[in-house]
């Protein structure tokens, strides 16, 4: 799977954690930055995955800013993502099961390296469930084509 990563400032060191965890794995990994300590913008970041899903130029994203939060409502913005700021393995789970969410989200100054990695494994390994929960999502993504 070919996998885009962004991050902030705050993630540096945990993303290159995530990376060579999923290299690991066998994934490729696209790494969109930010590659400095330098303070940044996570926005810049988040939209910038979010552009690299959306557009098929990976198959899925992985954001991480300090919190997971603000990384994950820019790339929210990007019509036809939806990312998820997962703190542990079962939302993680639920968030691909039921949501088919496409990017992953959370925070380096939440969840520690060896949490984050079974956050990943888990959104990785589950498949959206469909059925039901089509309807859902397709609710929700009516909803966005109204904001347009």
């Amino acid at each position: 799977m070919r996998i885009g990563i962004g991050n902030d400032h705050s993630a540096l060191e945990l993303k290159a954690e995530i990376i060579e965890f999923l290299k690991e794995k066998g994934h490729e990994v696209v790494d969109y930055g930010t590659k400095t300590s330098e303070s940044c913008d996570y926005p810049v970041y988040g939209e910038i995955v979010g552009r690299a899903v959306v557009s098929k130029e990976v198959d899925c994203g992985i954001l991480i800013c300090g919190t997971g939060l603000g990384i994950s409502l820019a790339a929210n913005k990007v019509k036809g993502v939806r990312a998820a700021v997962c703190s542990e393995p079962y939302t993680a789970k639920m968030s691909r099961l039921h949501n088919d969410c496409n990017i992953l989200a959370f925070g380096a100054r939440v969840v520690g390296a060896e949490l984050a990695k079974m956050i990943v494994e888990t959104w990785l390994d589950t498949d959206f469930e469909g059925g039901r929960h089509q309807r859902r999502v397709d609710l929700i993504m009516d909803i966005e084509e109204k904001n347009e």
